[in-house]
């Protein structure tokens, strides 16, 4: 796999990492936005017109296109495993942008995938 790790390759994949784990955070703050005592509707209706949720399916479009590029120039089963890296980016995020706990074995399973994926990257 490395030697199909092109610069093309590489670039679509830091953006996939990145147009993803800022829909996943957008999401996120979407969802935390809403005050408490809305419920129901109401609170669905109060994220509808608030733009962190339209950036979040923004995102996702643009996630969309970008994995279908990079999947046509990798094979599925590296590109998932490269793929996984969003789980390191998205909970590092959340700890930084929202104060999220990261427990041991949450920790633990940050550094398991961040070796599987470079494992993957440098041997394929």
């Amino acid at each position: 796999m490395s030697s199909d790790l092109s610069p093309l390759v590489i670039t679509l994949w830091m953006l996939n990492v990145l147009v993803d784990s800022g829909g996943q955070l957008a999401f996120k703050a979407a969802a935390s936005q809403p005050p408490h005592e809305l419920g129901g509707t109401a609170r669905w209706r109060f994220m509808l017109i608030r733009p962190w949720l339209w950036i979040g399916m923004s995102c996702y479009v643009a996630e969309f296109v970008l994995w279908l590029a990079f999947l046509s120039l990798v094979p599925l089963s590296d590109g998932v495993l490269l793929g996984s890296i969003n789980i390191v980016a998205i909970m590092i995020a959340g700890r930084i942008l929202f104060k999220e706990r990261l427990a041991p074995l949450r920790v633990a399973g940050i550094v398991l995938v961040s070796v599987g994926v470079a494992v993957v990257g440098l041997t394929g």
